[in-house]
Formats: C-alpha cells, structure tokens, sequence
C-alpha cells in the first residue's frame, strides 16, 4: 500500500503536494509548517507508516506537505494562515465534491479556520495537541534545548526530533532523509506559525469535533489551555488519554483506537436535524444561461467553475444562517431556507459578487411561506412559487416575492422596486413581484 504523490495549485499559484493511501471517504490529515518530517520520509518510519494504514482500513488518508515544506513548493513569499487554509480547501476540492475529515495535530489552527470558514467542506474534526493559537503552543524543556542545538548542529536536531517523537532510531538515515529541510526554512515555518491566530474562527465551527489530550511529559498544552478550545466550539468533546508522547502514532495506538470510533459513529442523527419550523424563507439561484456557456467554453471549464461558485454559495448560505438543501437535484442551481427575510437577502446580494467574481451571472428568486419538510428535502408551493421567482430575474438580479418585501422592508437594509404582477406557471394567482436594490439613502 504505497502512497500516491499528487499536487494541487492554491490561490496564489504555489504547488501543494499531498499523498493518498486506500480508498473511501477522504480523512484530510494536515500538514505542519513546524514538523520536520514530511511526505517524503515519514512513509519510511515503521511506527508512522503502521498508524496511516491503520487508519486507512476502510477509508481514503490524505495527507499534505504545507508550503515552504517538503515537495510542497518552498519558495513561497506568503506563509499566513490564510494562504495555508487556502491550501487545504484547494486540497479538498481535489478529492471530493462530499465533506471531509479533517486531522490536525500542531497544524490546529490551519484546520479550525478551514473547518469555520468553509463549513460546507467539513464533516468531522478531530484536533490533538490542539492550539488556536500558535503562540500557545508549549515545548518541553527537552524540546526548548533541542531548539537551541538546532542552530549549532542542524543534523543532530533533526535526528533527536525524529527520535523523540516517532521513535526512529536508523541513524544517518533519518537525517539523510530530511535533508531536504533547512535551517532557515524550519525557522520561517516557526516564525509564521507563532503568527497564526484561529481563536475567533472557534465559535464557527459546526462540525462534530473530537479533540484529543494526550497526557505525557511532552504535551504541548496545559489541559486547562485545551478546555477553553473545547468550550468555545458549539459541538466540540473532549477525550483524555495516557500516552508516553502526544504524538498521533504511537505504538499502543489508544489514539488511533478513539479517532477511528468518532469518525465511525454513526451520525445519523446529526444528519436528521429538523429543519427550522414555523415560516420559511426560500431562496433559488440558477446560472444563467448555462447550456449556452457550456457550448462556448467546454464541459470541462464550466463544469470548473460552476463547482468552484456552488462551494461558494453554500459557504455564504451557511454563513449567514441559512441551511442548503442537499437532497434537491437542481443541475447548476442551489435551493436553501432562511430563518428570516433579511439574512436571505443578505446572502443573495453576496451570492451576485461571487458570482461576477467568476464571470458567472445568477437568478435569484425569494419567497416565504409554510413547507412540507421530510428526509432532509422541502416540498410544497411556496418552494414551487420562489423556483418561479427566480426564474423571472434578469441576469444579476434579485427578485423576491411581496411577502418577503414585507417581512424585510425595515429590517434588511435594501430598498424594493415594483416589477408588477405575474402569473406564474402552476401558480393560481398572480404574484406581484419586487426588485432589491442596493443603493439605498
């Protein structure tokens, strides 16, 4: 079971390398920019490999070398957390239009902001070691001093840390094959790391979270530091566990024993989460003219960039308290449900600027009524009514029906213009309809 190097291209062209081992739902293990090891060598550590095939009965382990590391590129000006979380989305993209797992031990605060701003690509987490913040994170006074030999002899700190957090005891070997790692490098990957700062993004994570103390002489974090992560993240647990180093691949693999259980456990419940009751705003959006587009650009240029404005739209969807609506086959549409008029409308208006951000154009249509929710679908006119509302927008243009004019005339920010009644089809009366405009005042 060899792992398959393939490459992805982030936003700002770096090329990011990432290995893939069995098959099934991908497991989305992220890189660090402060481990020495990389995919290059740690597939040559017995207890490394032992704990990724492991993991891999039953499912597809993916794991990436961050920028500036490894085959990753390394000439790279922006080592941010944003440009890291750029790159795990990218990554994600590549191997499934489904959500993933994430896995993340010192690279946590990459994998808390990737799981709070692209919540529509996440399924589950699982954090250990976990920090939000990069200047959180604690050394032991045996890694303190390694720090400090790093910068008289590079080869023996490289060996140690192998040593100490996998047990690599082959010598030469160990340093020959990190060679590929400088001083200065490891360096700027600690410097950025100390930068990162994913606290705020905490309360946004949705996703079922698992995060795992390791309680051993090396942790990196006081458990009192790792309760204040837990309790910030609305569906967060903890698990304790006793091990001689708070690395994932240990020998007992107790670690891997409990990640394996919360990633299996059955979620069906979470899945079933009611839909909320009572009124329900309805908005659809549909590009426009696509068979057109497909035509003129190809199926496979289209295809790209529809995929890349769909994840977009339902991560501005879930950002604004919306919910999309999975289970209705739309072609290059999206069907969501708001709790309230004004936060639709919100996510229409954002739904246009992403749009033309890809030279795309949208029909958006509104409505508010009463619907028939069962397995995860909406049924009933009032979703009938808004297909149809959208349906008469023009390119670039948000139309809503009088109801949801109503409800969010002093409570959205926008102005309404009158485009008069319509008889829409399978509708028995007509619909007076209205424009929203931006530039109000």
């Amino acid at each position: 079971m060899e792992p398959q190097i393939r490459y992805v291209r982030s936003d700002d062209g770096t090329n990011i390398a990432y290995s893939v081992v069995g098959s099934g739902r991908p497991l989305l293990y992220v890189g660090s920019s402060t481990t020495v090891l990389t995919l290059e060598t740690d597939w040559h550590i017995p207890r490394v490999r032992r704990s990724i095939e492991r993991l891999a009965a039953g499912r597809m382990v993916v794991r990436t070398d961050a920028r500036g590391r490894g085959l990753s590129d390394h000439d790279v000006a922006d080592l941010s957390l944003g440009a890291h979380v750029a790159d795990i989305r990218r990554v994600i993209e590549a191997l499934s239009q489904e959500p993933v797992d994430l896995l993340a031990d010192t690279s946590s605060p990459v994998a808390i902001a990737c799981a709070a701003r692209h919540p529509e690509r996440v399924r589950k987490m699982v954090l250990s070691s976990a920090v939000a913040r990069g200047r959180d994170r604690q050394l032991s006074p045996v890694r303190r001093s390694l720090a400090e030999i790093a910068y008289v002899d590079f080869d023996f700190f490289k060996q140690a840390t192998s040593l100490l957090n996998h047990g690599w005891v082959e010598g030469r070997v160990a340093v020959e094959a990190m060679e590929h790692l400088g001083l200065e490098e490891m360096t700027l990957g600690w410097q950025s790391f100390r930068q990162f700062d994913a606290s705020g993004d905490l309360p946004q994570v949705r996703c079922p979270v698992l995060v795992l103390y390791a309680r051993s002489p090396e942790a990196y974090t006081p458990l009192s530091a790792t309760r204040d992560i837990v309790s910030s993240m609305p569906n967060a647990e903890l698990r304790v566990i006793d091990s001689k180093t708070p690395s994932l691949f240990d020998d007992d693999g107790i670690a891997l024993d409990v990640i394996t259980e919360f990633l299996d456990r059955d979620d069906a419940a979470a899945d079933n989460v009611p839909l909320p009751s009572g009124t329900t705003i309805i908005l659809f959006a549909d590009i426009v003219d696509s068979t057109r587009l497909t035509e003129r650009m190809g199926d496979e240029a289209f295809r790209t960039k529809a995929r890349g404005l769909d994840v977009d739209l339902r991560r501005l969807i879930a950002e604004r308290g919306g919910t999309t609506i999975d289970a209705k086959t739309l072609g290059d549409g999206v069907l969501a449900t708001f709790p309230s008029a004004s936060q639709a409308i919100d996510a229409a208006l954002a739904f246009e600027r992403a749009a033309e951000a890809v030279q795309l154009q949208l029909h958006v249509g509104i409505h508010a009524g009463d619907v028939i929710r069962e397995e995860g679908n909406v049924f009933g006119g009032a979703v009938n009514i808004a297909a149809r509302i959208s349906a008469l927008s023009a390119p670039g243009e948000v139309l809503v029906s009088r109801t949801v004019a109503d409800l969010a005339r002093t409570s959205a920010g926008v102005a309404f213009d009158d485009r008069g009644e319509h008889a829409l089809k399978g509708v028995a009366d007509a619909q007076r309809v209205y424009a929203v405009r931006k530039d109000v005042g």
